[in-house]
C-alpha cells in the first residue's frame, strides 16, 4: 500500500509542478476510489501531505526561471491559512454537494477561458502553428486583491482538500493579468508554507486524518512536482495554458458528476 501511495503522490506532484496546484485534486478522488478511505479522511489526508514543502524544487526552478511574484505570493499564503480553517469548518458541518457543482460550472468556465476552443480551431484549420505569448511583465497590483484571492482559494482548500493553486492560477490568469508560467511559480510559492495548518489540525481533532498515508503521499509529491516543473517551463506558454485549460474540464466533470 505505501508503494501505491508514493506512486498517487507522484502522479499529483507532476500536475502540481506543470499546473501550480496543490496536487489534492488527484489525491483525494483516488484515495476515495482504490484505497477505501472517506470523503472527509481523504482531505484531511491530502492537507496533511501538503504541509510538508513538497514542492520546493519546483518552486526554485520557477524562481531560477523568474516566474515567482514573492510579495503576493506571501500575501496569498496569508489568505490561505485563514481561509482554510474556515473551508475545514464548512466542510464538516454541512452538505457540500452545491458547492462542489457551483465550482465544477467555474471550473468550466476558468477552462474555456484557457483552452480558447474556438481560436485553437481556427488556428487548426488556418493550419499555422500558435504564435508564442509575448513576455511581459505582470502589472503591479493591490494587495487587498491578492489577499482576496488567498482567502477564496483556502475556503475552497479547506473544503475539498484539492490545494489552492487550482483557484489561484486561473484568478491570477484571467484578473490580475498574470502569464501563465508566472501564476503557477507564484501558486506553489504561495502553497510552500504550511498554511494548512489550522485545517488538518480541525480534521485531526475530528479524528478524520491518516498521517502515515500523508507522509508516503508527501514523499511522492516531493520528486512528482520537480518533474512537472522541468516540463512546464520547458513548453510555449500556450501550450502549458491549453493544456491547463483541458486539466480544468477533467476537474469540472469530476465535481459536477460527483466523482
Amino acid at each position: 500500500m505505501q508503494i501505491m501511495l508514493l506512486v498517487v503522490g507522484i502522479l499529483a506532484g507532476v500536475l502540481s509542478g506543470m499546473f501550480g496546484i496543490g496536487g489534492g485534486i488527484v489525491i483525494v478522488p483516488v484515495l476515495v476510489a482504490f484505497f477505501a478511505f472517506g470523503f472527509t479522511e481523504a482531505v484531511a489526508t491530502s492537507l496533511a501531505a501538503l504541509l510538508l514543502p513538497v514542492g520546493i524544487f519546483a518552486t526554485v526552478a520557477y524562481y531560477r526561471a523568474g516566474k515567482l511574484k514573492l510579495t503576493p505570493g506571501a500575501i496569498i499564503a496569508f489568505g490561505l491559512v485563514f481561509g482554510g480553517v474556515a473551508g475545514a469548518e464548512v466542510a464538516q458541518s454541512l452538505p457540500v454537494q452545491t458547492m462542489q457543482r457551483l465550482y465544477g460550472l467555474f471550473l468550466l468556465y476558468a477552462g474555456w477561458r484557457f483552452v480558447e476552443p474556438r481560436k485553437w480551431l481556427a488556428e487548426y484549420r488556418a493550419g499555422v502553428a500558435p504564435a508564442a505569448a509575448p513576455q511581459t511583465e505582470s502589472p503591479e497590483v493591490a494587495w487587498y486583491w491578492t489577499l482576496l484571492i488567498g482567502l477564496g482559494a483556502g475556503v475552497v482548500s479547506g473544503m475539498f482538500g484539492v490545494g489552492g493553486g487550482i483557484v489561484i492560477v486561473p484568478a491570477l490568469v484571467a484578473f490580475l493579468h498574470f502569464d501563465q508560467k508566472l501564476a503557477v511559480g507564484t501558486s506553489l510559492g504561495a502553497q510552500l508554507l504550511p498554511v494548512g495548518a489550522g485545517a488538518v489540525y480541525s480534521y485531526y481533532q475530528a479524528g478524520t486524518l491518516d498521517l502515515q498515508a500523508a507522509v508516503f503521499v508527501a514523499l511522492g509529491l516531493v520528486i512528482g512536482s520537480f518533474i512537472g516543473a522541468k516540463i512546464a517551463l520547458g513548453l510555449p506558454e500556450k501550450t502549458v495554458k491549453r493544456l491547463y485549460g483541458i486539466f480544468l474540464f477533467i476537474v469540472a466533470l469530476r465535481f459536477l458528476l460527483q466523482l
